[in-house]
């Protein structure tokens, strides 16, 4: 089988219980965050004893580091218009790249934010630059995902022109580490029909290829809480939102959705974990016995 299905699973504990709760649930992939997503964390550092725990972790797993990745802070507004604002976004990307390239993970993915009051073209650059910055700040070959975004207010990254006028703009030679991935909530939330064909699923896919020029380097697979074209951005467990479960039926049998990481950030149980507990989630489980009942 060559989907490899897995989730952003819960790292009480640690970053490493998140691997170790995602290989009991028998993930082929993972997303976890390196530093609290509140904050910009632009002068966090991964302390080298977590980096081993993590590594260890993940050797023990069987998990392939290629498949695993880790999710930038939500507050990173690369798009602001405000020195400050942009400033502090451009060095918490680069802080991001340097501890998503010591846990030795492929790369990790992060919202491009609001342009504000500002221009689209000048957002964009602005989102460009600060990929530039980190890529050429931190050495290596691990990379940074744009995400496409579910389109509340001035949020760039809704269509695939502006997420490919991102990449556009990135030097030639750091081009490679770049990519951009594609969550399905956001798709639909924001004026992507993907519950209305197959056919609709596979000219969404090709949209963005066309205007980035490359595939999808992974999948955040999430049902909308909120109805088609809302600009709202709240997951459901897949089949209990308004995207429903054919869609993923369907996106699952183009093959552009093989070989990358497939991950879930859908709910998962309200019930307390200990530290130390490694248990699967039982949402995560549900969802990951779903999506491979629908792979063709």
């Amino acid at each position: 089988m060559s989907h490899y299905f897995g989730a952003h699973t819960i790292d009480k504990g640690g970053v490493h219980m998140a691997v170790r709760r995602a290989a009991r649930s028998g993930m082929r992939a993972l997303q976890v965050f390196s530093a609290m997503p509140q904050f910009y964390n632009e002068k966090i550092a991964v302390k080298p004893e977590r980096v081993e725990r993590f590594k260890s972790a993940v050797r023990e797993s069987g998990l392939d580091a290629k498949r695993i990745m880790v999710h930038a802070a939500y507050v990173l507004n690369t798009a602001s218009p405000e020195p400050e604002k942009h400033a502090r976004a451009r060095a918490g990307m680069a802080k991001e790249l340097e501890r998503s390239t010591q846990l030795g993970v492929v790369g990790f993915c992060f919202h491009p934010g609001s342009a504000g009051s500002s221009e689209p073209a000048g957002a964009i650059e602005r989102v460009a630059e600060a990929m530039t910055h980190a890529l050429e700040t931190v050495p290596g070959t691990t990379r940074i995902f744009i995400e496409n975004t579910a389109g509340a207010g001035r949020t760039m990254g809704r269509t695939a022109k502006e997420v490919g006028q991102m990449l556009a703009h990135i030097p030639k030679k750091l081009r490679k580490r770049a990519g951009y991935g594609l969550d399905t909530c956001h798709l639909y939330s924001s004026g992507h029909e993907l519950s209305k064909s197959a056919d609709e699923v596979t000219a969404v896919l090709d949209r963005f290829c066309e205007e980035t020029g490359e595939l999808p380097s992974f999948f955040h697979l999430n049902d909308s809480g909120h109805p088609f074209a809302s600009n709202k951005d709240r997951h459901a467990l897949i089949g209990e939102g308004s995207i429903g479960v054919e869609p993923f039926r369907w996106l699952l049998a183009d093959k552009r959705t093989q070989n990358v990481p497939l991950i879930l950030e859908t709910p998962q149980s309200p019930d307390e974990i200990a530290d130390d507990d490694d248990s699967p989630d039982p949402f995560d489980v549900r969802m990951i016995q779903l999506l491979e009942s629908l792979v063709p």
